[in-house]
């Protein structure tokens, strides 16, 4: 398959420190955004280490001749991610109490597979259609997932950088894996909260829709979050699927 990609991100108005990581992998078609958690108890180094992880753990097995090796697993790159925060934890008491969400898509031969934790999200834009491919681990959503809250309520809510899943290397998680089809000129986006706090679905769309760069894409949302007041980390990826 054919891709063409661009990712930006930035610290935002009101942080000192970017927490979220991102990489792109185009030779393996793997592409994630980790948003860290924990302040002082260093959620950067928390995402820098999940990506540095799944990245690893699936370049070992993509490829892999023992028959027994999971190819591109991203359920098991997640708990590999998992398990090398508890010995980063466990080796630097500064460490303990860190955490990271984390979305990651590795794209096959006419599909892509998409594993998460925690609130970053994936979205696919296809003929001018936004569909999120995700869904978000938040005390928010499990709140207008029962009723009782309003998806504008959820939006502007005190709790809703609360997240109810991530990797937090103290015990297993529970990732959601799917996947998808895929067609050609679709675009895939993946983000973390920075971003979809405050700009809506609507005005996604429209960049993702209008620029024909990625690389511009990219920029104009993060510009479109700092102009909504920047209050946290952005990252965004954008993915193009050209051809198979």
């Amino acid at each position: 398959m054919r891709i063409s990609w661009a990712a930006a991100t930035h610290p935002g108005l009101r942080r000192s420190v970017n927490e979220d990581a991102f990489g792109a992998r185009p030779d393996l078609g793997l592409f994630i955004v980790a948003d860290g958690m924990g302040g002082h108890a260093a959620g950067d180094v928390a995402s820098r280490l999940a990506v540095e992880e799944i990245e690893g753990f699936i370049a070992a097995t993509v490829n892999a001749e023992d028959e027994n090796m999971p190819r591109g697993d991203l359920r098991a790159a997640f708990v590999h991610a998992n398990q090398r925060l508890t010995r980063a934890m466990r080796a630097e008491a500064r460490l303990r109490g860190m955490a990271t969400t984390a979305s990651a898509v590795l794209v096959g031969r006419t599909d892509v597979a998409i594993a998460h934790v925690g609130d970053s999200r994936v979205y696919r834009l296809r003929q001018g259609r936004l569909t999120q491919l995700t869904r978000d681990h938040s005390w928010v959503q499990e709140e207008v997932d029962a009723g009782r809250l309003s998806i504008t309520e959820a939006r502007h809510s005190m709790w809703r950088h609360i997240v109810t899943r991530a990797l937090t290397g103290i015990e297993d998680p529970t990732i959601d894996v799917t996947s998808f089809t895929l067609e050609v000129g679709d675009r895939i986006l993946l983000c973390s909260d920075g971003l979809t706090s405050v700009v809506d679905d609507d005005r996604i769309r429209d960049v993702l829709g209008a620029e024909a760069s990625l690389e511009r894409a990219s920029g104009v949302l993060i510009d479109e979050a700092n102009r909504a007041g920047g209050p946290d980390n952005i990252t965004a990826i954008g993915l193009q699927i050209d051809g198979f």
